[in-house]
């Protein structure tokens, strides 16, 4: 792993009146202007910029006035999870008068709008069918909607294929021909885009004369966390839905799902971050979809009763350490199947499949063998019928999705379909074309990166004097996000004397620190650490990267480093 300076312009941008440091840390995360950091509501892209929405309020107008059942078509993630939720709540908000939602089983349906869920759908005696996370790649199943007689709603932020669907209305900032600027949205997100466009067109119309119209900005905690939980990029648009998100949920005005939910993790609402929305709450709500169905997780976000919340969030977080355990294992019997090779004589690009592997919990396999290699991999189940599913995830610098187009395009019979975004992908193929497509795989990552892209390496936003390690730059840093994909929180690093080391938790290195001059104790904890090298008493120094956090025991709060990365010196 290397520690490498973050890259800085040349001139720091003028950002009002702050501290130089966090100037700093904003211009290396592109920030180019004072207003780029404004996060109030009025400063959000206008919804008048998203290709199709005018299609797409006129269809949704209709549809309250005529009536209609409006059924919403989710995906099984955090991300799909929230969009549903989004949808349901704000079209009742909005005067919907019948809106129900179906989430496809993965196990059963795999992902979208395919013609089969089209027939589960008809059972419902649908109207309008409106996709929320997904739809872009749905040609077939929106055919099938279509020939069944009912209007299609695609709402989606996908990257979309040679051939859209023959939709009633598409919103996706990512189809061709759409100039809106944020092509980081969110499904979620762009659900919400469309219940302010329908809110305004309504105001318009003069629904809202008598009565006072609905504020849709009451859905914006669920918007923060399906946002954060699917690592989409917080770009500047982002980080505003985001942090008003935050700001309902700390003012304690979340759904009562959403505070359940932090209740059984037992955090506290008022200091929650983005990095909670990521790490505490999207695994939880993930956990619903990876193993069972996700409509659990929907209806604790769906529900007004806070008890019936908490009883739903203590499933959730059942499942969730479920999860855990099957996501161990699995680990432990890839890194089996890796033992044998060297760096040297690894893939470039890594595919693994296992008979026993669960299908909900691949991705999450992949995440972390990528980041243990540094290398793009793809994690296989068995789907059945002779078929396997698959889960990628990749590294800076190589676009996964993409790469599975020229897989495709060079092996026209090789994968039955796939999708997904430059981090993270999905396909399906015959478990007979596995062999080949693991080597099609390997040469495309190897046509596009060199050996010196395989290996980790940590972007540090410099070193800390040792009068900054004190809870006032603590809080600043973490109110000055919100973090997360594509505006890292902040990382440091530097040399430090190992004063005290433990094992708390069975693999976290709780450690106690002095700064290299020795006038300063510091406590820190690294989490996940390799216990064949931790505890070690004979380390008396180390090189950290590090974040600089608070903790809090007994109503007393200190300052912590959040160890990323250790290694002796």
């Amino acid at each position: 792993m290397r520690i490498e300076p973050r890259p800085l312009p040349e001139t720091l941008p003028f950002l009002g009146e702050m501290p130089t440091l966090l100037t700093r840390l904003y211009a290396a995360r592109g920030v180019q202007s004072q207003a780029e950091l404004d996060k109030s509501l009025a400063r959000l892209i206008p919804y008048q910029q998203l290709k199709g929405i005018d299609a797409a309020v006129d269809l949704l107008v209709v549809a309250l006035e005529q009536r209609q059942r409006i059924l919403i078509v989710g995906d099984f993630d955090a991300d799909g999870a929230t969009a549903s939720t989004v949808g349901m709540l704000g079209l009742r908000l909005l005067g919907a008068a019948h809106v129900d939602y179906l989430v496809p089983n993965r196990f059963e349906y795999g992902y979208g709008l395919t013609p089969e869920i089209v027939e589960v759908a008809l059972t419902r005696s649908p109207q309008l069918l409106i996709t929320v996370d997904n739809g872009i790649s749905s040609v077939e199943g929106v055919a099938a909607a279509k020939k069944a007689g009912l209007s299609v709603l695609v709402t989606d932020h996908h990257l979309p294929g040679n051939e859209l669907p023959a939709a009633d209305a598409i919103v996706n900032p990512n189809q061709p021909g759409c100039e809106f600027p944020s092509k980081a949205l969110a499904g979620v997100g762009v659900i919400f885009y469309v219940l302010i466009a329908l809110r305004a067109r309504l105001n318009s119309l003069g629904w809202y004369q008598t009565v006072k119209a609905p504020n849709i900005a009451e859905l914006l905690d669920l918007v923060a966390l399906g946002s954060v939980a699917d690592v989409v990029p917080l770009d500047a648009n982002n980080r505003i839905l985001v942090h008003q998100g935050l700001e309902r949920i700390r003012a304690g005005r979340a759904r009562p799902g959403l505070k359940a939910i932090l209740e059984v993790a037992k955090r506290d609402h008022s200091k929650i971050t983005s990095t909670d929305l990521g790490f505490i709450l999207g695994p939880r709500l993930n956990a619903a979809g990876r193993l069972d169905d996700m409509s659990l997780g929907i209806e604790c976000l769906l529900t007004d009763d806070p008890n019936a919340a908490r009883d739903m969030a203590a499933q959730l977080d059942e499942m969730n350490q479920d999860r855990k355990s099957i996501e161990q294992g699995m680990q432990r019997e890839a890194l089996a199947q890796l033992k044998e090779l060297t760096l040297d004589s690894m893939p470039f690009g890594l595919c693994l499949f296992d008979p026993e592997w669960h299908q909900g919990v691949i991705g999450i396999l992949a995440s972390r063998l990528k980041e243990r290699y540094f290398r793009p991999t793809f994690a296989f189940a068995d789907a059945g019928d002779g078929m396997l599913k698959g889960s990628g995830r990749s590294v800076p610098g190589f676009h996964i999705r993409d790469a599975l187009s020229v897989v495709a395009a060079q092996h026209p019979e090789l994968i039955s379909k796939y999708g997904g975004h430059a981090m993270a992908a999905g396909l399906t193929l015959p478990e007979a074309n596995f062999p080949l497509f693991a080597q099609a795989f390997d040469e495309e990552v190897r046509r596009q990166l060199r050996e010196e892209d395989l290996t980790g390496r940590l972007l540090s936003d410099g070193s800390l004097a040792i009068e900054e390690f004190h809870l006032e730059l603590a809080r600043a840093l973490r109110h000055a996000g919100p973090w997360g994909q594509h505006f890292p929180e902040p990382l440091f690093h530097g040399v430090f004397q190992l004063v005290e080391q433990r094992i708390v938790g069975e693999r976290h290195l709780k450690v106690v620190l002095k700064t290299e001059c020795g006038s300063v104790k510091l406590d820190g904890i690294a989490f996940g650490v390799d216990r064949e090298v931790w505890p070690n008493p004979t380390i008396r120094w180390v090189e950290l990267a590090y974040k600089l956090d608070l903790n809090e025991f007994r109503g007393n709060e200190t300052v912590q480093l959040m160890i990323a990365h250790i290694e002796p010196r």
